[in-house]
């Protein structure tokens, strides 16, 4: 694969454009990681040539091999590649912030009246056209990212691994070992990607030992804590979430947990702004900004540190065939999500309808994702709301 580093024979994006972009992939981002990695290589990839295919997949491969929110650290890594630090605020401020804007809305709501707004018709509709766009990213990058049968047999064996319930970051450690012992340069050397865990490490380390008083500043480092050191999916969120706030600090109840993950599975941008709702439970206006950033910040902080020494590692043998294999393992987990979330999605003529059509909308006629989604999200709030 390319180097990771922006090329130069293109020209970059104002930081306006990329705070555009952004906003609006933030506003309109439904379904989860895998939803927004298919919008991204959408944008950035297909309609605006920011990237090629393989500088995306490099992104996202990072982004994997960091905790926290995988979609936004790759919204952080483009704008840092396209802006340098500069970019890499804007971009990641601007998918992040109007989803914390609509889950305090959501939360302010629920704080007066004690439920949720009604939205299935609209989630009803979405998620299907959702699937079709997941679908179509992975048709498109598994052409670039598996190019060898060998690279196809490590992501099988990740799809493998974590259909079968599996940590995510042990499938994409294991696809990344596998892909370093197949090159033919590999010598038994010690993978230098192995640093990149340090910092987060460390950071983790250095949040679990503090004992403060149950505060706003309590609040803070109990999200920058969880945003240290959770992999995976809203569902491994969940874990933290129920371990942190219910069993060990009381300040939420079982009911108020479950409906804080289902706003951030039902609002566009990052699940993480859960951690939105929960602080605005807690502390209403300022308890949401300080868990927005608590769990946000790390993402900010370890791409900051990853960006520039992903480009570098990339010019090692054994490092480059690794980060392959954590790309292919990467479309792995994304095709297991998107088969578990199509068991949920499809479940009728309605949805198989809508599926077909966005898919062949996307295929055949190449129009916007976007588009898509908001169709669809009409349709279901008139339709079945």
């Amino acid at each position: 694969m390319e180097n990771c580093s922006a090329p130069s024979t293109r020209q970059r994006p104002s930081l306006a454009e990329v705070a555009a972009s952004f906003l609006k992939l933030g506003t309109i981002a439904f379904g989860g990681p895998a939803a927004h990695i298919a919008m991204m290589e959408e944008e950035f990839v297909g309609r605006r040539g920011w990237l090629t295919r393989e500088e995306f997949l490099d992104r996202l491969a990072s982004a994997n091999l960091i905790p926290g929110p995988s979609s936004t650290e790759l919204a952080i890594f483009i704008g840092y590649g396209q802006r340098g630090w500069p970019g890499l605020i804007v971009a990641g401020c601007c998918f992040i912030i109007p989803a914390a804007i609509l889950v305090t809305l959501f939360a302010a709501a629920y704080v007066r009246y004690g439920s949720l707004p009604r939205m299935a018709g609209m989630l009803y509709a979405i998620k299907p056209v959702v699937i079709a766009v997941i679908l179509q990213a992975l048709a498109k990058l598994a052409r670039t990212a598996v190019p060898t049968k060998f690279l196809a047999a490590v992501a099988v064996v990740a799809f493998g691994l974590n259909f079968f319930g599996v940590n995510p970051l042990l499938a994409l450690a294991i696809s990344g070992v596998l892909a370093a012992l197949g090159s033919a340069r590999t010598q038994g050397r010690v993978i230098a990607g192995v640093n990149l865990a340090m910092p987060k490490a460390l950071l983790a380390v250095g949040v679990a030992v503090v004992v403060i008083p149950v505060t706003l500043s309590r609040l803070f480092l109990s999200f920058l804590k969880i945003g240290s050191i959770v992999f995976g999916s809203g569902y491994v969120l969940l874990a933290f979430l129920r371990t942190e706030f219910v069993t060990k600090l009381h300040w939420l109840t079982e009911k108020q947990l479950i409906d804080a993950v289902a706003v951030g599975q039902f609002t566009p941008g990052p699940v993480f702004t859960t951690a939105t709702f929960i602080g605005y439970i807690v502390a209403g206006i300022p308890g949401a900004i300080v868990s927005t950033i608590g769990i946000f910040l790390p993402g900010f902080l370890l791409v900051a540190v990853s960006g520039p020494i992903i480009p570098k590692l990339r010019q090692s043998p054994i490092f480059s065939a690794a980060l392959d294999g954590v790309v292919a393992g990467s479309l792995a987990l994304m095709a297991v999500v998107c088969w578990q979330l199509s068991r949920a999605a499809v479940v009728d003529w309605f949805t198989l309808a809508a599926f077909a059509v966005a898919l062949l909308a996307l295929i055949r006629f190449r129009i916007n994702s976007a588009w898509l989604i908001i169709a669809a999200g009409l349709l279901g709030f008139f339709v079945k709301g």
